[in-house]
């Protein structure tokens, strides 16, 4: 019998996804891999590109896309487990109530991510096809809302562009890239570049992991349509490590070639405008949609509606709104800092499911939850600190901090309660 009922219309906001709903491992590799082909990126890695030797700047990258998959696999292993996304399992690690700082935290990065994408794509629209400047803020609005027509059908709509988008973009990366290391003298060409800029090994994991463990954290709304664990795991891996490494790797290139880490000036650079203009406009489509498809996830669990698609509209609106008043010129260093306190959600997470609950959340509707979990909230306190002020890798250190602080606590309480147990029991 065919599920018609109105979860199913809006992508199960609020309830695990049924296994007759689960998705091939194919068609979810595809939509997380047109989540990870992501221009801000490409950014990343033209810092890293300058900044290293080709050899090294290969090393960092491999380490920090090899991080980055692995947190965002395990969370999608226990998305594929339970059915539920980062908003619901938050329910669980914060409480009823607590969880909505998760909500706001993932819900407000992901539509700032929104309104950077809608102000890239009409100001370099612009800007490559001579248009008047007068354009643009209608631009933002076309583009504000069309990039929003996908994730308003839900994941179906999101599989349908990626099956067409992301063979393109991989085909015209080739062609770049190709071009490139022939501009470049070749493979020995590349090997004789001398960095031109300075940045720790450190620092360079931690923005390659950084900018974006934000979407790793959230792939769970994809992942949860998995058919079991262990396509999930491989799927994410692939997707965050092949994926995001490819974005990183392009914009290395490209700094180290062209000075340009954008694959969009790189084309405009290598004489390819058009494919150049095209590149951009299905790159950013392919991760726009994912975005407010996250915003509206986290909004549903906020709200507590199961009116997903009036939730992704609106989360256009909101961006396109950003957009238009201009924060594409300061949003990216805040949405950066904000990837110092996001990962700490998906360690407190990971340690409440292998740990408090032994790798089985009770059914949702069932569950038992106080309104603030304050253990686990206290928790992500002190590792979001911990990241914070750390001089090492931010997001590692949260990550980490997160699932040793959580763990111990839960330790700690069950012993403490054990020994009431058993001390009113000889009493």
């Amino acid at each position: 019998m065919i599920d018609t009922s109105p979860s199913k219309e809006q992508d199960y906001p609020l309830s695990p996804v049924p296994m007759s709903e689960r998705r091939s491992f194919w068609s979810m590799g595809l939509v997380l891999l047109g989540f990870t082909f992501f221009t801000a990126t490409m950014w990343a890695g033209g810092s890293v590109g300058v900044a290293f030797d080709f050899s090294s700047m290969l090393l960092v990258l491999t380490v920090g896309n090899l991080l980055l998959g692995t947190y965002a696999a395990i969370l999608g292993y226990i998305a594929a487990k339970s059915g539920l996304n980062t908003a619901l399992m938050s329910r669980f690690t914060f409480g009823e109530w607590g969880s909505k700082l998760s909500d706001v935290i993932l819900g407000f990065t992901q539509i700032g991510w929104y309104a950077w994408g809608t102000a890239t794509m009409a100001i370099l629209l612009v800007e490559l096809t001579g248009l008047s400047e007068t354009m643009t803020i209608p631009l933002m609005v076309l583009f504000g809302f069309g990039f929003c027509v996908t994730a308003f059908i839900g994941y179906k709509g999101l599989e349908w562009l990626s099956r067409v988008a992301v063979p393109a973009m991989v085909l015209l990366i080739g062609i770049s890239m190709g071009i490139a290391t022939s501009d470049a003298g070749g493979l020995s060409g590349l090997l004789a570049i001398v960095p031109s800029e300075q940045m720790s090994v450190a620092a360079a994991i931690t923005l390659v992991f950084g900018t974006f463990v934000s979407g790793g954290t959230q792939a769970t709304n994809w992942t949860r349509f998995a058919r079991s664990g262990k396509s999930a795991v491989i799927a994410t891996l692939l997707a965050f490590f092949l994926g995001n490494g490819l974005m990183t790797l392009i914009g290395a290139f490209g700094a180290l070639v062209y000075q340009q880490a954008d694959i969009v000036d790189v084309m405009v650079a290598q004489g390819l405008a058009t494919l150049g203009i095209l590149m951009l406009f299905m790159n950013l489509w392919t991760t726009q949609d994912n975005t407010v498809y996250n915003f509206a996830v986290a909004g549903c669990n906020l709200l507590r509606t199961k009116r997903r698609r009036l939730v992704t509209v609106s989360g256009a609106a909101i961006g396109t709104l950003l957009a238009i008043a201009g924060m594409y010129e300061w949003l990216i260093p805040f949405l950066i800092l904000l990837g110092t306190f996001i990962p700490p959600i998906g360690g407190v997470i990971m340690a409440s499911y292998f740990v408090a609950y032994e790798r089985e959340y009770p059914a949702l509707q069932n569950a038992d939850l106080p309104a603030f979990n304050i253990p686990g909230l206290s928790a992500y306190a002190i590792a979001s600190a911990a990241a914070y002020f750390s001089p090492w890798i931010a997001p590692i250190v949260g990550v980490i901090t997160a699932v040793v602080v959580y763990s111990l606590i839960l330790i700690v309480s069950d012993g403490v309660r054990q020994r009431r147990a058993h001390m009113l029991g000889t009493a």
